[in-house]
């Protein structure tokens, strides 16, 4: 495969990855490290919460959202970009046990970049969706991408 580098996004370009199913263990065990509330650790006590279920938190829907965009847009970037940067980041539904997570990245910029000619900024809006085609999130962001020839 050929690796991609910043040339080679165009605006208008969509990446669709695939799913990644999240199961209530793994909610639990990203929760007790990362976001210890009970909504996202216990069931019994997720009953009482807003959701009345146990749900992801948001920054493992996050997490998740990244893997996702490594697979789809970025799969043969690697090692030639990084995030620099979420401008915006809204959570719009719960993550539930269960439910199949996949990433649609829609490029929305490009630009070289102004000190380094050897890469660009390119500039997404990635919309994370569940099995029924509902949006659970959404980020705008920026990475910073080498050009194929550097």
């Amino acid at each position: 495969m050929a690796v991609r580098g910043f040339e080679q996004f165009a605006v208008g370009q969509v990446f669709t990855s695939p799913a990644v199913v999240v199961d209530a263990e793994a909610i639990k065990r990203f929760a007790r490290e990362f976001d210890f509330q009970a909504q996202h650790i216990d069931e019994e006590a997720a009953k009482g919460s807003m959701f009345g279920t146990l749900v992801a938190s948001g920054w493992h829907t996050g997490s998740l959202t990244m893997r996702l965009i490594l697979q789809s847009a970025f799969a043969d970037v690697s090692g030639r970009g990084m995030g620099v940067g979420i401008e915006k980041i809204s959570w719009s539904a719960p993550v539930y046990p269960g439910d199949a997570l996949h990433a649609v990245s829609e490029v929305l910029e490009t630009r070289p970049s102004r000190s380094k000619p050897d890469r660009g900024l390119v500039k997404m809006c990635t919309t994370t969706r569940n099995q029924h085609g509902a949006d659970v999130q959404q980020i705008v962001h920026t990475c910073l991408i080498l050009r194929s020839d550097a």
